[in-house]
């Protein structure tokens, strides 16, 4: 069948078109390998390798070199190349004060206790004297101080004995009279070292100190204590306000003794007594056990350290004798009543 002449026509043009599409991506194929190989390429940062540093090793002349530099002395200084070939003048400091009464010869009799301490242990001194040594260690003497089989620790060491009239009566009727507390109390402060400081307080509702604060317990100390005791001992059971070295506070009583008992800043104090006590003048009014709390609360406040306080009493009343148990166990004392 012969084609007519429009469907020749058709092919010619399809065939054409197709070789104009194939070059056109031929084309296009072309410019983009073109482009791929001509493009820059990104930069990059590489580190280039550490160099390797070889240090020579260092021979034994260097070696011994430096040993040597380092034992070099240091120049001596101008002052110290100075020498003297004659003898020159010079003074010397004055001396410091010493306290001729510091310089105390041993105590033979102190030494002797001491000993017999060591051998008899713990127990004490003498058969019920109620006075003994501790071990080694801690303040005071040995482990601490036994006064009327009351042990208690500290260097400074207040005494205050109740010597009214009840009091004396009632120690009369123990085994511990006011004479026996007497010699008890030289004993203990003999055995005082001399770094310990002691001090000593009669009262009724007034009051006698021995001295207006703690002093050493040096030997010349301890005869003036014993000289006062021997002589200004009180066993009448009164203390006139006009008495010699009596003071009298208004109102009296033991409130203001014990205000200034802690002014004088003991480690421990101990009080002899019955636990009742009274105040003002010729009255029977009783101080109450809530006004002691509350003194003692204050006294106590004020320091860093409690201040124990031991009772020694005599026939003592349940009442005063449970309010004195609190107020030692309070403060890291203890209660004893002598019977």
């Amino acid at each position: 069948m012969k084609k007519t002449k429009t469907e020749g026509r058709g092919i010619a043009g399809a065939v054409v078109g197709s070789i104009v599409a194939h070059a056109a991506l031929a084309v296009i194929a072309g410019v983009w390998v073109v482009a791929h190989y001509i493009r820059n390429e990104p930069p990059q940062f590489v580190a280039p390798p550490a160099p390797k540093i070889k240090i020579p090793p260092q021979t034994r002349q260097h070696r011994m070199n430096l040993a040597a530099h380092a034992g070099l002395a240091s120049k001596p200084v101008f002052k110290q190349r100075l020498v003297s070939l004659r003898p020159t003048s010079f003074a010397l400091p004055e001396a410091p004060k010493i306290s001729m009464t510091d310089l105390l010869a041993p105590d033979p009799s102190a030494m002797a206790t001491s000993v017999v301490t060591g051998l008899a242990g713990a127990g004490g001194i003498g058969a019920g004297s109620g006075f003994g040594l501790g071990g080694a260690g801690g303040k005071g003497i040995g482990s601490g101080i036994q006064f009327l089989g009351v042990q208690a620790n500290g260097r400074k060491v207040l005494l205050l004995f109740d010597v009214s009239r009840s009091v004396v009566n009632k120690a009369a009727q123990s085994s511990m009279p006011l004479v026996k507390i007497k010699e008890e109390t030289l004993t203990m402060i003999d055995q005082l070292p001399a770094d310990a400081r002691f001090g000593m307080i009669q009262f009724v509702r007034n009051y006698k100190p021995f001295a207006s604060s703690l002093i050493a317990a040096t030997k010349p100390n301890r005869d003036l204590a014993r000289q006062w005791v021997e002589t200004e001992w009180n066993e009448s059971g009164q203390m006139a306000r006009s008495g010699k070295s009596v003071i009298s506070p208004s109102p009296n009583g033991l409130p203001p003794i014990l205000r200034a008992a802690f002014q004088m800043d003991p480690d421990v104090i101990f009080i002899i007594s019955d636990g009742s006590f009274e105040r003002g003048v010729e009255t029977s009014e009783k101080i109450s056990s809530q006004e002691f709390d509350a003194l003692l609360a204050e006294l106590q406040g004020a320091r860093a350290m409690k201040v124990p306080v031991h009772f020694i009493g005599f026939q003592m009343r349940p009442v005063d004798k449970e309010c004195w148990e609190k107020i030692a166990r309070r403060y890291g004392g203890s209660l004893k009543e002598l019977k």
